[in-house]
């Protein structure tokens, strides 16, 4: 298995990202990518290290499953500059999304995120065509709780550190804005027939299991529906999650 540490160019900003491949087949067969995208911090000080553990989580699968996995850290985390926005995240998704369809030896990307990167994916494939299937987990259906006080969500976003300028953002209202125009639930009813994979926690008390439900729902039983007994809010750290994110990579081939 090979892994490097690279940049992603998103409007003006170089994020930091890392990339895990399989070694290249004899045959000089192509890969299939895998865009993965971790959540937002929920810490104080959190988007420092956002996101940190999932190099190791595509070194993971690149390994297990044979395919090009590229994760980044979006603007305001983890080494990455800028401040956060939620449009400003589904722009570093689409430009990864498409850093790695260039790749010469890569053949079709997918997507997969876990919380609000899960569904920031969700609307990513929603909008392009280019992207084949997505996998959530624990992801939102909407951005409900952070547009319902978008002032107190700004004030979290810079507690975590995903917000540190001076001054941002210029437009409040168009920063708000975006927190209620950007709807996963509407997005994810455009993705179908390319393969959808919706996975929750039972017990999840960050974001409703009735979220998952609801994301299923709009691609009218097209989506494969997954609740994990048990199950809190942090499936990336929930070997049974990553089992079905292995499983469902496989049933793409």
């Amino acid at each position: 298995m090979i892994s490097v540490e690279t940049t992603i160019e998103s409007d003006g900003l170089v994020l930091q990202a890392h990339l895990a491949r399989p070694p290249e087949p004899e045959d000089g067969a192509a890969l299939r990518g895998l865009v993965l995208c971790h959540g937002f911090p929920a810490d104080p000080q959190g988007a420092a290290t956002a996101g940190e553990s999932y190099p190791e989580l595509a070194d993971r699968l690149a390994a297990d499953a044979g395919w090009a996995v590229l994760t980044f850290s979006f603007r305001g985390t983890n080494g990455s500059p800028g401040d956060f926005s939620l449009g400003g995240w589904l722009t570093d998704l689409r430009r990864a999304t498409e850093h790695l369809l260039d790749a010469a030896d890569v053949d079709g990307v997918w997507l997969a995120g876990f919380s609000a990167g899960g569904a920031l994916a969700l609307c990513a494939a929603g909008e392009d065509q280019r992207v084949q299937g997505v996998a959530s987990f624990a992801a939102p259906c909407d951005f409900g709780r952070w547009a319902d006080d978008p002032e107190g969500f700004l004030e979290h976003a810079r507690n975590v550190g995903a917000v540190h300028t001076k001054g941002f953002p210029e437009s409040f209202a168009d920063w708000a804005r975006e927190l209620s125009e950007i709807r996963p639930v509407v997005l994810v009813s455009k993705v179908p027939p390319r393969p959808v994979l919706v996975v929750h926690g039972s017990e999840d008390d960050t974001v409703s299991v009735m979220d998952a439900r609801a994301l299923a729902d709009a691609t009218d039983g097209q989506a494969e529906l997954r609740i994990i007994t048990g199950a809190g809010h942090r499936l990336r750290h929930d070997p049974r999650a990553i089992a079905v994110l292995l499983g469902w990579l496989e049933n793409q081939r």
